[in-house]
């Protein structure tokens, strides 16, 4: 039976204080609207879910330099594809996941909050990976693989490669305090909890991705575009 050319975008409906400013982090706009824009273009049907059925945006993620003008215009524009879908969120009590052949986790690091305990996207993520699909994430978005179980108990990503967001890179932003007060670990640290083999970019902010079979992980905002290539790329050799 052919996996369907249909990809479920998973959103944090997580918010906390992140920013010197006092600004939160969230969704990271450009870490969803990129893939679902690039999987659109590629022909697939594209929806949009969240643990809770509620998306908070990260401050940041909203000026310059990690948004375009175009892009913004997209995610202000309530009748665009992407900003309808996002305001009408899915909950995973709507999703049927064999209607799917891609998970994609999108982030922000609100991720790292609420996607290890976001036990409805996790049994998504796990049907669609069992059933022959890609599992798929970006940045923080790979908090998620820990919990997504395959039939032997242990997670997806065990004894595979993944890339995800630096610890070097939460150093750089100076926010690890704040992650360790969540009592979260970074992606690095929850790749090797999980079993898995942490590949690092060649710098926090390069873009990077990385395939490993049917698990496609990107480093960071930048690699936004190039993770959904090698999404479509991976499941094109499905």
């Amino acid at each position: 039976m052919p996996v369907p050319r249909r990809a479920l975008i998973a959103i944090t409906s997580a918010h906390a204080p992140l920013y010197p400013d006092g600004g939160e982090t969230g969704l990271f706009i450009t870490e969803a609207l990129h893939p679902f824009e690039g999987l659109r273009k590629a022909g697939f049907e594209v929806d949009l879910v969240s643990e809770t059925g509620e998306y908070f945006v990260d401050a940041l993620s909203k000026n310059k330099p990690w948004i375009s003008d175009e892009d913004l215009a997209v995610f202000e524009d309530h009748s665009s594809e992407f900003r309808s879908k996002l305001d009408k969120l899915n909950k995973p009590s709507d999703i049927d996941a064999s209607k799917y052949g891609i998970f994609f986790a999108s982030a922000g690091h609100a991720s790292l909050i609420d996607y290890p305990e976001a036990t409805g996207l996790q049994e998504i993520a796990a049907k669609i990976y069992e059933n022959g699909g890609i599992a798929s994430a970006v940045c923080h978005g790979g908090a998620i693989f820990p919990g997504v179980k395959g039939a032997d108990g242990k997670s997806i990503i065990n004894g595979r490669e993944v890339t995800g967001f630096t610890t070097q890179g939460e150093e750089e932003e100076g926010v690890l305090d704040t992650i360790n007060s969540w009592n979260r670990p970074t992606i690095e640290a929850s790749a090797a909890d999980a079993g898995a083999k942490y590949i690092a970019p060649p710098g926090p902010w390069a873009s990077f991705t990385h395939t490993d079979g049917r698990i496609v992980t990107g480093a960071n905002p930048m690699s936004a575009i190039a993770v959904t290539e090698a999404i479509i790329k991976a499941f094109e050799a499905l």
